[in-house]
């Protein structure tokens, strides 16, 4: 308990029990930095076996196809082809769980977030501070979700200000350039979010960066309005809609076992959303359609007389690599899945 010494005694006596907590401070922080240099003694020697023996189980598998290839099936046995395939799962399973084992070691960060942080350490290293640090990105994504419905809702209908609309394109590069920081760390940590669903917000952050730099102008003016209530759509309304339900249906299959713990809601389709989400694809087909409109709308203010600004182009290519790869994504993952429950059913 603290206390505010009065006498020369009980300052001396503050003073002495002071003296002892600091000596115990210094031989805690010692035992630390102990402990310390022993887990990154313990990280290095890991990360070393465990490359060594990716590397031994890449060339036993090339041995055992070697082995397939000049002994016939005809002089195996039945005995050694079932050791075949069993040591082949058993790969497999030790790969699965080298990597489990390599999201709580330390490793190089990728080229973007190299450019970005430099060789920063970002991998987490318990579970509690992924998780925590994931579901920070969960909420992040529904704040500003939020704050750009209400963003572009003022400036759809409420105050028609180039200054406005420059702060809000800001807000979206902003926004998206954090997106990919962010989904980059949790890669490292073991997040499963790959492929289109982490490219798209690159090409999101650079539509945005050629929107903030479009002039006022005609142009501008012509296609500002279909832009706003784009977002309102795109950005608000199924983004909510998606973290609102993804959320809950990944929390299920969590508990159930059936997904990673450090999965994420993504702005798209994927096959773990087969089972009960099905009903978000209307809106999310409605979504890449409108990208498509955008597009052309673009692409034919392009071909106008007195269209000189180099944005409209750049957004026409922006919004078609967006409906390509979001709609054919989606398409892959929905036929894929339909093509696994017709397979079941036979």
């Amino acid at each position: 308990m603290l206390f505010s010494p009065t006498g020369f005694t009980e300052c001396l006596r503050e003073w002495e029990d002071l003296e002892k907590d600091y000596q115990q401070i210094q031989d805690t922080h010692r035992l630390y930095k102990q402990k310390l240099e022993e887990v990154t003694k313990l990280q290095d020697s890991c990360s070393a076996a465990i490359a060594r023996q990716r590397k031994q189980l890449k060339d036993l598998t090339s041995s055992l196809e070697v082995c397939k290839e000049n002994h016939p099936s005809s002089k195996l046995s039945q005995e050694d082809l079932d050791a075949i395939v069993e040591i082949k799962d058993s790969i497999k399973d030790k790969t699965n769980a080298f990597s489990e084992m390599e999201a709580f070691l330390p490793k190089k960060n990728g080229l973007y977030l190299t450019l970005v942080l430099g060789n920063v350490n970002v991998t987490l290293l318990n579970k509690q501070s992924k998780f925590a640090y994931k579901d920070e990105y969960e909420k992040f994504k529904l704040v500003l979700t939020v704050i750009l419905f209400v963003f572009s809702f003022t400036c759809r209908f409420l105050l028609s200000y180039r200054v406005l609309d420059a702060l809000f394109n800001f807000l979206l590069v902003w926004y998206y350039c954090t997106l990919t920081i962010r989904e980059s760390i949790l890669i490292s940590n073991g997040s499963k979010i790959k492929g289109w669903w982490v490219f798209h917000h690159y090409v999101s952050t650079f539509l945005s960066g050629v929107m903030l730099t479009w002039p006022e102008g005609k142009l501008y003016q012509m296609f500002r309005n279909q832009f706003l209530t784009y977002c309102l759509y795109q950005i608000g309304f199924v983004q909510f809609l998606q973290y609102y339900y993804q959320s809950g249906c990944l929390y299920r299959l969590r508990a159930l076992g059936e997904r990673h713990n450090m999965d994420l809601t993504v702005e798209g389709f994927q096959s773990w959303m087969w089972r009960g989400l099905t009903f978000l694809l209307p809106f999310l087909f409605f979504g890449h359609f409108w990208q498509l409109y955008n597009s052309i709308t673009l692409f034919r203010m392009f071909q106008l007389p007195e269209c000189k600004e180099w944005q409209v182009l750049m957004c026409g290519c922006s919004y078609m690599a967006l409906f390509l790869g979001n709609f054919f994504t989606t398409l892959r993952v929905v036929y894929q899945k339909y093509n696994q429950d017709k397979s079941k059913s036979l």
